[in-house]
């Protein structure tokens, strides 16, 4: 009888034992177990459009080995190399050669020339941006009183390898000045073969497009036998070809002890650019950028300092990281973490949209939910609670008496089992607390039923 053993538990009380340890992880890891998985289901669904890493080999087209577009691809993979990239060089015939591997797939990016292709016929291709000027170099002979290029008539012409960019400038100047196969000598070298051939007599005039800095260039500079063409209509020629631009090789620039150029020397220029296809990792477009910024922001002969990299002279629509970057710089992470670093956060970040919109509710449900688990342990028993208080009350016989108080006393034995966080022990004793409170009541009647019997007797 709970009766009984409620006197017992007052008269008697029990030794001193060492509370339990309250275990809410079970209940913790219902709630919170669940909402993980839900968060990493979501999770391995937004992973599916995270663009894949980027590659670790590269491809660039370049141009003949003696060539400034194969040095400075060179100067390319040693930076590739320091963050793991291997770029594979291609040496090519140049420019409308590279357009066409850059179109079937076997490079990646390319240098090209300014002007040798329309944009329109090469969707798949993008802009990175114009690297330096490559001036147009006419070398002629020395005393052949040529001042003009339409003076070459009968002359031998070196115009550079078919497929070259230098061969789609020779071609185009030529021809304004209505100089063809018809009335020229055309010979398809270029490079050292060209100055070579011009040393042996055998060429009286050479196209060269490039840089300064080139083997071929410099060698022509400095032959005694060759002289640079002043190009006095540079104007002219920037006009008609939209894709050059007019500039001045200054007086003794070359050296000033022989005083190499004579005089001023007014020259037209191409530009040497970046092209890529338009499936290149978007990361490998930053980085090549960046690369581009260190190799050519200086200042050189024919530009001042920070003028290159630059979208200007790009024949090809300007990719939207290049756009970026010439508008705001590095990207923001790229400039604090390495670049692996970089391009992991940068390609993760499209999931923070979708995990922020199912987390965010997530947390604010979880709490009050959590809380609603644990209660519910506790409040479960008020409706058995209640029901014996109301059987109790309309039935107020001995027997049935006796059968609340049983009742009581397996609910009492049952929640002493019941095991909550300690935010949730006030609840628990409460509810044992109303317990204790409904057995004395029932006692009470109890008592009245047996003073009743024993006044009858």
């Amino acid at each position: 009888m709970y009766a009984k053993n409620y006197e017992s538990r007052e008269q008697t009380p029990n030794a001193p034992q060492q509370p339990k340890k309250t275990r809410s992880l079970a209940d913790t890891l219902k709630i919170y177990g669940g909402a993980f998985l839900l968060a990493a289901a979501a999770f391995f669904f937004t992973y599916q459009f995270v663009q894949p890493a980027p590659p670790d080999t590269l491809t660039i087209a370049t141009g003949r080995t003696d060539g400034a577009y194969y040095a400075f691809a060179q100067q390319f993979k040693k930076e590739l190399a320091k963050e793991n990239i291997e770029l594979n060089i291609l040496e090519t015939s140049g420019s409308i050669e590279n357009i066409g591997l850059l179109n079937n797939g076997k490079a990646q990016v390319a240098f090209i020339q300014s002007g040798v292709v329309e944009s329109v016929n090469h969707p798949a291709l993008q802009g990175l941006g114009s690297l330096y000027f490559e001036p147009v170099w006419v070398f002629v002979r020395k005393g052949n009183g040529i001042e003009r290029l339409n003076q070459l008539q009968g002359a031998r012409i070196a115009v550079g390898q078919a497929g070259s960019g230098t061969r789609s400038v020779a071609d185009a100047i030529l021809g304004d000045n209505q100089l063809d196969a018809s009335n020229v000598s055309i010979f398809e070298l270029s490079g050292m073969d060209a100055v070579n051939a011009f040393k042996q007599d055998e060429l009286d005039v050479i196209f060269s497009v490039g840089s300064y800095n080139a083997a071929s260039v410099q060698a022509m500079l400095s032959e005694a036998d060759a002289e640079l063409l002043n190009f006095r209509r540079a104007t002219a020629y920037a006009k008609r070809l939209p894709y050059l631009s007019s500039m001045i090789l200054p007086e003794g620039v070359v050296d000033l002890h022989s005083n190499i150029p004579p005089q001023d020397v007014a020259l037209i220029s191409a530009a040497a650019t970046l092209v890529a296809h338009n499936d290149l990792h978007p990361a490998l477009n930053d980085l090549l950028l960046q690369i581009s910024d260190r190799l050519f922001s200086q200042s050189t002969l024919f530009s001042e300092a920070g003028q290159f990299p630059s979208a200007a002279f790009v024949d090809f629509p300007i990719s939207s990281e290049a756009q970026r970057f010439y508008k705001s710089g590095t990207p923001f992470l790229q400039r604090y973490l390495p670049f692996w670093a970089a391009t992991l956060l940068d390609r993760l970040k499209v999931m923070l949209v979708p995990l922020l919109a199912l987390l965010l509710p997530l947390f604010k449900i979880l709490p009050p939910t959590y809380r609603w688990t644990v209660r519910k342990k506790i409040y479960k028993w008020y409706d058995e609670i209640q029901i014996i208080d109301q059987s109790a009350n309309e039935l107020v016989t001995e027997t049935n008496l006796e059968l609340c108080l049983a009742n009581l006393d397996k609910i009492e034995d049952e929640v002493r089992t019941v095991e909550v966080p300690l935010g949730y022990a006030y609840e628990l004793y409460v509810l044992r607390q109303h317990i204790d409170l409904l057995a004395r009541q029932i006692s009470a009647h109890e008592q009245v039923l047996e003073k009743e019997r024993l006044s009858k007797a």
